[in-house]
């Protein structure tokens, strides 16, 4: 994956909107900008997460119906940055057709993304109290096996007590799918931590 070039200004978030909800791979954003991309089954926190970054409430959309949309959105940050959410997975009553469409679209945009050297970061989505479901360790797994580089957000931290969080971040560190390097960022969209490290490591992936 190429290096891309270091941008070094200031991001103004308030110069955020949402480019394009995608439906078919033609779609992805070929804008020459970094892209981090944000994974995880439905329900995990992905639009809470993002609101929580760009300082927004409802920029992305909390849905109502878990697993119900099933496009990309990419959210163009100050002409310099995309956030590219990537539509959740592991619903269980998503009729079949439905999944297939999931699959085809998300497996798209890391196989036929014609700007995949432009994506900088993934980050891997897991409920800290859930913990790595099946469906999140397949994600790992092709994660690692594509070499793209990732880090895993423990989301919804802010639900456990002190043991409970330990048990969670010992059992995710455990995790096969999961090595030693890899780093595992708590957070909570609820209190906001988190926020402030994960805004550093996006800045170091990307150079933005």
């Amino acid at each position: 994956m190429r290096k891309l070039r270091l941008i070094n200004m200031a991001l103004n978030l308030q110069k955020t909107s949402l480019r394009i909800s995608a439906g078919e791979i033609r779609q992805f954003c070929s804008d020459p900008m970094p892209q981090v991309a944000f994974s995880g089954r439905s329900n995990v926190g992905k639009s809470s997460l993002i609101n929580t970054l760009l300082g927004r409430k409802s920029l992305a959309r909390v849905s109502a119906s878990p697993g119900k949309t099933i496009t990309i959105n990419f959210y163009d940050i100050d002409k310099q940055l995309f956030f590219v959410d990537l539509p959740g997975y592991g619903f269980a009553r998503r009729a079949p057709a439905d999944k297939a469409k999931w699959s085809a679209l998300t497996d798209g945009y890391f196989t036929r993304n014609p700007n995949l050297d432009r994506l900088s970061l993934v980050l891997q989505l897991v409920d800290a109290k859930v913990g790595v479901t099946a469906d999140d360790a397949m994600m790992l797994s092709y994660l690692r096996q594509a070499e793209l580089p990732f880090l895993v957000v423990a989301t919804k931290v802010d639900k456990l007590n002190k043991t409970e969080r330990q048990k969670a971040m010992d059992t995710l560190r455990a995790h096969p799918e999961i090595s030693e390097e890899t780093i595992i960022l708590p957070f909570s969209s609820h209190t906001g931590e988190g926020k402030d490290e994960l805004w550093r490591l996006i800045r170091q992936a990307t150079g933005v």
